[in-house]
């Protein structure tokens, strides 16, 4: 039996999507709210990592784990995650996937990195079998991050480096071919798209979607910081943003790979797709 962690968010549920229901158990916080996964005759068990006791019970039969990256960096990432993997060698697993990031590393300026390699060493001393997940930067992080460019015609930002922006479907598939399949004993090669885009390419890929041109403004750090607190962001997300940038800077998120190519049988969906309209075309 596999259980997936925090499969009420968009990674957890595509990838449960993706799985027979008969060979599946979630682990969630609120089991009120995978009803629908419930009718499917998914096992849908309470387990929350800040209480330990209801994970044990949550993986209970497991034969994998799947561990669903928390939303947390640091200490508090650190303690959640541990919980999970103890309670998953605890069950008696026989192998452990973490979703990590393929620039986990633990000098890097952006704060969820050092937080996955963190959780890696934590596997890597389970002494269980054990998979990270090198997941590429979410796609759906870029149109955050452009914000109101296409209504303005600025994309504002400070000065970054390529991104191989890779969609959470084709991650989830990815995930559920290699929990059914096998492979990939420790950390995967990078999980990515075809290509790295800057923001320089997005705002000329979103100028040709919508017609309209759209400039790439580069602010200094300190500006962008700022701007953002100045609305109201609170400083841990200022950070995380600004690391992003300094990060991709540095080339972290550059690298691209053919790996998940390969698992999905088809090219990956492109910053294209992500970026045009639902009914476009």
């Amino acid at each position: 039996m596999i259980v997936i962690t925090g499969a009420n968010g968009q990674l957890g549920r595509a990838i449960a999507d993706r799985l027979p229901a008969d060979q599946l158990a979630v682990s969630v916080r609120d089991p009120a709210a995978a009803e629908d996964l419930a009718a499917r005759g998914v096992r849908v068990r309470r387990g929350d990592f800040t209480e330990p006791d209801t994970l044990l019970d949550a993986f209970a039969g497991a034969d994998q784990v799947l561990i669903i990256s928390a939303a947390a960096v640091g200490d508090e990432a650190e303690r959640r995650h541990r919980a999970a993997i103890d309670a998953a060698v605890r069950a008696g697993a026989r192998r452990i996937l973490y979703t990590s990031h393929m620039g986990a590393n633990p000098a890097s300026p952006f704060p969820p990195m050092p937080s996955h390699a963190t959780s890696e060493r934590l596997l890597e001393a389970s002494g269980v079998p054990f998979t990270a997940l090198r997941n590429g930067f979410y796609a759906a992080s870029a149109p955050l991050f452009m914000g109101n460019a296409v209504e303005t015609g600025r994309l504002v930002a400070p000065a970054d480096g390529p991104v191989s922006w890779t969609a959470h479907a084709d991650l989830a598939a990815a995930a559920a071919r290699i929990l059914t399949d096998g492979g990939f004993d420790g950390s995967t090669p990078p999980l990515t798209a075809t290509e790295a885009l800057d923001f320089a390419d997005l705002a000329e890929l979103a100028s040709d979607i919508h017609g309209t041109p759209i400039e790439r403004v580069v602010v200094s750090d300190e500006a962008y910081a700022a701007s953002m607190r100045e609305r109201g962001v609170p400083d841990w997300r200022v950070e995380i943003a600004i690391g992003m940038f300094r990060a991709s800077r540095n080339g972290e998120f550059a690298a691209t790979d053919p790996t998940l190519e390969r698992l999905l049988g088809r090219p990956p969906i492109t910053m294209r797709e992500v970026l045009s309209p639902p009914d476009a075309g």
